[in-house]
């Protein structure tokens, strides 16, 4: 049986992989996101993130993008463990 979480990307450990579900934020926000081509249904990556609300780092298919903290706490993602 799997277990399927949903935690913001800034709480997800590095390594940890997931789908987005949801982006809790504006247009502006979302369409930013898109641009980078995190979007819901998409599968991505953390792969590292810096002590005190430093920048996230991502790896959405064959891209690696550093995103900032306020931005990945608002990436809901669902986690399978």
């Amino acid at each position: 049986m799997t277990i399927i979480k949903q935690v913001n990307l800034s709480q997800m450990y590095p390594g940890q992989s997931g789908k987005v579900v949801e982006i809790d934020g504006g247009v502006g926000l979302v369409s930013r996101l898109s641009a980078m081509g995190i979007r819901p249904g998409r599968k991505i990556t953390k792969l590292s993130s810096m002590l005190m609300r430093g920048p996230v780092t991502v790896q959405q298919g064959s891209t690696r993008l550093a995103i900032g903290f306020g931005m990945a706490r608002k990436i809901l993602v669902e986690v399978e463990q």
